[in-house]
């Protein structure tokens, strides 16, 4: 199984109406959280291990879990959004 935090993934941002980098789903706040958790030592870990351990994770891998799944859920929404409003389908 590969990590959800994956370094090598590519970032999914837009960019908000002053510049700013803001990851899909999240608001800025939340996009400054998720990058200050995700750079923490235990980056290396999967979604299998963090979902087993849902009675024992910590408090940084809880929020870390929900921002990410907030992310990938409304990414998902996009990428079936822009694929219905392609005219290559």
């Amino acid at each position: 199984m590969t990590s959800v935090r994956n370094n090598n993934a590519p970032r999914r941002y837009f960019v908000d109406a002053i510049g700013r980098r803001v990851l899909i789903g999240l608001t800025l706040e939340e996009t400054f959280e998720f990058e200050r958790l995700d750079s923490e030592p235990d980056a290396g870990r999967t979604e299998a291990i963090l979902i087993e351990r849902s009675s024992q994770r910590i408090p940084s891998e809880q929020r870390w879990l929900e921002l990410y799944s907030k992310h990938e859920n409304a990414w998902k929404a996009w990428m079936a959004r822009s694929r219905i409003d392609s005219p290559y389908v």
